[in-house]
């Protein structure tokens, strides 16, 4: 046990605040350096065992504007929600350090605990092995992850809740468990033993050394960041860049027959975002001027405007850098829309972050993994994800762009770093067949649309989506 391996003991109140507030500003001050990192401080346990005592004494022993703390009262998962997404806009920026007082395993206990529909054996266990994932992940993106189970024996727990004043009673009771019921207790103590094997477990019993035991837990945590992989050791195999992108169909649609058929799938189309119980992300990835604007206009067509949510993604700003490249994408997946758009994606990591030196070698390679481990927690949880590439070719492209500057309406469209990008566009092609190889799954297929034609293009598109949301 992580306990045993530190040998922590009591030390001088002093020298331990002093070591804590050191190494706090250590951290803070890592965010204007390479090595800049972040701390998660995952909290659970037994009720009454400390854990909230244990953190209001760590922030008396650290500077508090620094220790940010999250409390929540544990929560059922959703069927339309990840195990992450409750949480994930209070992923620290670098430099910070995070409490998460309720946290995704405290949901995955009060969810297996609960009475009506208890999670089975197989699914517990697949919810850990997300977890572990996912934090994984957080570590490769230089956020470190830390966890803290107090524990507290049936006896001991019974004396405090017979102690415990009568205004505490009815916040205890929030937490779903009736903590006197000892068959409850048994039962948390036998799932929890399934994931806290990386845990440090603290016994709540003697509080002196509960709260010395956390904050040294945190003060080691501290000084033994990992240190970021910097390097590859296996060569890369580069995709072969397919047909569909070297040379994109050029055949043309009539126009007459474009319009009617637009009329009839842009109405078909939003009737079945409109009606479908699932959450709906589409996503557009291509060239420069392939269309995608275009092709969003003709989705959107016939929808509400507060039915949907369209995301127009450009350089990460300063405070998004600061936080792992995934974090600007988790925070604009909210419950406030079931319809999401996304004009470019978290495919930047390995197209324009990949392309222009943005993100390292080994940062851009693990990213493929770190996304279908994303959007399979999205399909796995009532998410239909529709992705789209628009493959122009090189010469419809300059053609496009010179239309743009000759319309005055359209010039802000045209950018230098749009011509400039022309000069990369094979490197461009190489990381797009690496993604479309690398990504394409059978939760979240990619759909080639060759876009020299937007007529084409657009009816494509909507097809897609029925075909997608498996409407005939």
């Amino acid at each position: 046990m992580l306990e045993q391996q530190l040998q922590l003991s009591v030390q001088d109140e002093d020298q331990l605040s002093l070591d804590l507030i050191e190494a706090q500003y250590t951290l803070k001050n890592t965010r204007d350096r390479n090595n800049a990192k972040s701390l998660v401080i995952l909290v659970s346990g037994i009720e009454l065992a400390g854990k909230g005592e244990a953190v209001k004494q760590l922030r008396e022993w650290v500077d508090p504007r620094y220790l940010r703390v999250k409390a929540d009262t544990p929560r059922l998962f959703t069927e339309k929600q990840t195990f992450w997404q409750p949480y994930t806009r209070f992923i620290p920026a670098e430099g910070q350090i995070q409490v998460m007082f309720g946290n995704w395993y405290s949901d995955l206990l009060t969810t297996a605990m609960h009475v009506s529909k208890p999670l089975d054996e197989t699914m517990f266990e697949s919810y850990i092995e997300s977890m572990r994932a996912f934090e994984q992940d957080l570590k490769n993106n230089h956020v470190d992850v830390i966890k803290v189970w107090f524990d507290l024996p049936w006896k001991a727990l019974q004396k405090r809740l017979d102690n415990m004043d009568v205004s505490e009673q009815r916040w205890h009771k929030l937490h779903g468990l009736d903590w006197r019921n000892k068959k409850q207790y048994d039962t948390v103590q036998k799932l929890r033993q399934k994931f806290t094997d990386d845990w440090l477990v603290i016994e709540g019993e003697n509080e002196v050394l509960r709260d010395q035991q956390f904050a040294q837990y945190i003060l080691h945590a501290l000084k033994n960041l990992p240190k970021h992989k910097t390097t590859v050791r296996t060569k890369w195999k580069q995709a072969v860049v397919p047909e569909s992108l070297l040379n994109p169909s050029t055949d043309i649609m009539d126009a007459i027959a474009y319009k009617a058929e637009l009329k009839k799938l842009t109405q078909k189309v939003s009737d079945a975002l409109r009606t479908d119980s699932r959450n709906v992300i589409i996503t557009f990835e291509g060239m420069d001027a392939a269309g995608k604007g275009g092709a969003i206009k003709r989705i959107v067509k016939k929808l509400d405007p507060r039915e949907y949510e369209i995301h127009t993604i450009a350089a990460p700003e300063k405070f998004e850098l600061r936080r792992p490249y995934m974090w600007r994408f988790w925070t604009k997946l909210t419950e406030t829309h079931e319809i999401t758009i996304f004009d470019r994606t978290w495919y930047g990591r390995v197209l324009v972050e990949r392309v222009e030196g943005f993100a390292k070698q080994v940062e851009w390679q693990r990213a493929y993994e770190e996304i279908n481990r994303f959007e399979k927690d999205l399909t796995d949880n009532q998410t239909v994800l529709i992705k789209f590439w628009l493959a122009i070719s090189k010469d419809e492209q300059e053609i496009r762009f010179k239309a743009r500057e000759a319309v005055p309406h359209k010039r802000f469209k045209i950018t230098a770093d749009d011509w400039r990008n022309r000069e990369r566009w094979d490197d461009y092609l190489n990381a797009a067949a690496d993604m479309l190889v690398r990504t394409n799954t059978e939760y979240a297929p990619w759909y080639v649309i060759a876009s020299n034609d937007k007529y084409s293009a657009r009816i494509q598109v909507l097809q897609s989506i029925l075909k997608q949301l498996k409407v005939d």
